[in-house]
């Protein structure tokens, strides 16, 4: 197939630090590319990849200094898109709702994966707008707030099978990956490991709208002792950070729409041990790959019942259900459906 697959500009594609959803664009890229697609990339110029190139801004936008109005840039895609989009048989948004209006305007079969939450307000009146624009879900969790957005199906989270392997060595603390932000949770995830009388490292980001969070709630806290502020990490740095851990602690207090880190240590053959939120339980299976829990106190028996799990098993479970190849023939499957609807008439809103 002649696949587009349109990324964020914020971050490069892949990203070189935190960006979850342009490391799913990318990983979903190369191994469709890998299955003998053509593929297009629509991205920041320094992105990285082995389909084809199309740099819309020279470089990620969080990483150009002289961006004063980051919206432009978006508008320059959306429309380089809609120039070539006869030259693809479907094309792949990951912009949240942009595609919407222009792209139900247009023959060419299009489809937006929603990446992040759906529960915002302003959110209605634009789906109640557009009933017809098809959307992909990253999990079933997520759809919950807009139960009348036309779902294309639900396709969970994939990596390449060999990115993150489990390593040799001590499994002697406890790990928090991702960003510090009240609702990840990282104040819990310390006073969750201190109870247990474990170490804790974090290596997570800190954005600015989160900083004095960090400042007022962690910083303190971390006068306490017995955690490890290790700052953000890349790919090849996180088998080794994920390997090392006796679980990795999620105590989120939001709907979570899918949470890459937790295949990411399932990976690496690292338990989970995660609050009852949004997609938790269609990715953790309580008791193989970790444990499900409702509060700290949940959490800290879960650490005591870490030996009753396989580290081999978790890894297998992430090869059973998270693999990149997975996810792209998932995606497949929606691309081919809608390249077989009957678009001779165009949406109603035309």
């Amino acid at each position: 197939m002649r696949i587009a697959q349109i990324a964020p500009l914020h971050e490069a594609v892949p990203p070189k630090l935190y960006g979850g959803t342009e490391r799913v664009v990318s990983f979903l890229t190369e191994e469709l590319v890998a299955q003998g697609h053509d593929v297009t990339l629509f991205a920041s110029g320094d992105s990285v990849t082995s389909a084809k190139l199309e740099p819309v801004w020279p470089r990620a936008l969080r990483l150009d200094p002289t961006i004063r109005d980051a919206i432009a840039p978006q508008m320059l895609m959306m429309e380089a898109v809609r120039r070539q989009a006869d030259e693809f048989d479907v094309l792949h948004f990951h912009l949240d709702y942009w595609s919407f209006s222009l792209f139900s305007r247009q023959r060419t079969p299009y489809v937006t994966t929603m990446h992040g939450r759906l529960d915002l307000p302003e959110w209605q009146p634009l789906f109640n707008l557009f009933p017809n624009a098809p959307v992909v879900s990253i999990s079933d969790a997520q759809r919950r707030p807009l139960p009348q957005a036309r779902y294309a199906g639900t396709v969970l989270h994939g990596l390449p099978e060999n990115l993150l392997t489990p390593q040799p060595g001590p499994k002697d603390y406890l790990a928090f990956l991702g960003r510090i932000a009240p609702e990840k949770g990282p104040d819990k995830a310390i006073r969750i490991a201190r109870a247990c009388g474990i170490p804790l490292k974090i290596a997570a980001k800190v954005d600015r709208v989160d900083q004095a969070y960090f400042d007022e709630v962690i910083r303190p806290m971390l006068a306490g002792g017995g955690v490890e502020m290790v700052g953000e990490i890349n790919d090849a740095q996180k088998p080794e950070f994920l390997s090392g851990a006796r679980a990795l602690l999620m105590p989120i207090d939001w709907p979570e729409p899918f949470g890459l880190v937790m295949i990411e240590s399932m990976a690496c053959g690292t338990p989970v041990i995660a609050f009852n939120r949004g997609s938790v339980p269609e990715i953790v299976e309580d008791g193989v790959s970790g444990f499900i829990v409702e509060d700290e106190r949940g959490a800290m028996s879960a650490v005591d019942r870490l030996s009753n799990l396989s580290r081999a098993t978790v890894r297998q479970r992430f090869e059973d259900r998270f693999t990149a190849r997975r996810m792209a023939e998932d995606y497949l499957a929606i691309y081919r459906s809608l390249a077989g609807e009957d678009r001779s008439v165009l949406r109603a809103i035309r």
